[in-house]
């Protein structure tokens, strides 16, 4: 089983889209030299905490500063964007930093209806996603006959092309094409069991792959201490509730209590969201992903260690990592 990370590029309270991208560097640099299969950055719109939008500008970014880790989207916003657009960056991408390039796609906007609407994007646009997805591998495909538009640099890239997914949709899409498939549980847990089922069942071999490949993303804030990691993990419970709350501020620092800033009601639903979480010391992660991934066949881990403190972030990326071997041997892939 792999290990890779999913970077949200968040903007620390009292800090700056700059300060946020250079953490990056470094998360990218620290998960590259500890062992880490990829690292993937996330498009989000309007979001104070996310410094992401322009996500192939800082993808190559990381790209440059790194050597061996691979880097892509996880995801671009397909509806968004033009396939041919997307087709050009990555291939831009691709051409630049060869071999360790991924495009991850997912259906959603990635932000609110006014901001999508300053996309100028049509609001309908995610309903005609499989068809550009199907688009945007032709403009990136080596079989494909050369025609009066083709993407430049793109085409015959063949950059790996991923399905994002938070329900079954996205699941039955990948199997369909034949395409390896990311199931967002770190966020959106509810259809986990059923999409990974789904797509292992109706996965149709393809000149992308030849059986099904699984990446479960999931929330791990690993301490020296299990109190320590409760207390590091209130800083991705503060930016939930803030998500129930429709109120975006920059990433908070951890805080002692939080029964003190959110009711029983909001508790409950942020937990809830948050179910697919490996919060503690390194026996604690193990026995967590052991039960968390029991049974679903996976593939690969896509960590989202979101921590307040760049050295605690590492910190938990070493532990990690540290005891991957192990978490690997209870945890069988067919």
């Amino acid at each position: 089983m792999e290990f890779s990370i999913l970077d949200l590029v968040f903007i620390n309270q009292g800090e700056t889209p700059r300060d946020a991208i250079q953490n990056s560097v470094q998360i990218a640099k620290a998960s590259e030299s500890l062992g880490y299969n990829r690292i993937w950055i996330a498009e989000h719109h309007n979001f104070p905490s996310i410094a992401s939008a322009a996500t192939s500008v800082v993808i190559g970014h990381i790209a440059s500063h790194t050597k061996r880790i691979r880097v892509g989207a996880g995801g671009i916003m397909l509806p968004n964007h033009s396939p041919l657009v997307i087709a050009e960056q990555f291939g831009t991408l691709e051409s630049l930093y060869p071999n360790r390039i991924d495009l991850g796609l997912g259906r959603a906007p990635g932000t609110d209806q006014l901001t999508l609407r300053a996309l100028r994007r049509d609001p309908m646009a995610s309903q005609h996603f499989p068809e550009d997805v199907k688009e945007l591998l032709e403009y990136l495909s080596s079989d494909r006959e050369e025609g009066k538009v083709n993407a430049i640099p793109g085409f015959g890239t063949n950059v790996p092309v991923w399905i994002l997914g938070s329900s079954l949709f996205g699941a039955q899409l990948a199997a369909l094409l034949g395409l390896p498939f990311a199931f967002a549980s770190h966020f959106a847990p509810t259809h986990l069991k059923d999409a990974v089922t789904i797509y292992q069942k109706q996965f149709r071999p393809s000149q992308y792959l030849d059986k099904p490949y699984v990446m479960m993303a999931m929330n791990v804030v690993a301490a020296d201490t299990e109190e320590e990691a409760k207390f590091l993990f209130t800083s991705v419970e503060q930016s939930f509730l803030g998500i129930l709350r429709n109120k975006r501020t920059p990433f908070p620092p951890p805080v002692s209590n939080m029964d003190s800033l959110w009711s029983e009601a909001e508790k409950q639903m942020a937990q809830q969201m948050l179910s697919i979480s490996a919060v503690g010391t390194q026996e604690t992660i193990i026995s967590k992903i052991k039960d968390l991934t029991d049974g679903l066949n996976i593939n690969e881990i896509m960590v989202v260690s979101s921590i307040y403190e760049i050295k605690k972030r590492i910190h938990s990326l070493e532990l990690l990592m540290a005891i991957k071997d192990e978490i690997t041997t209870k945890v069988s892939v067919k």
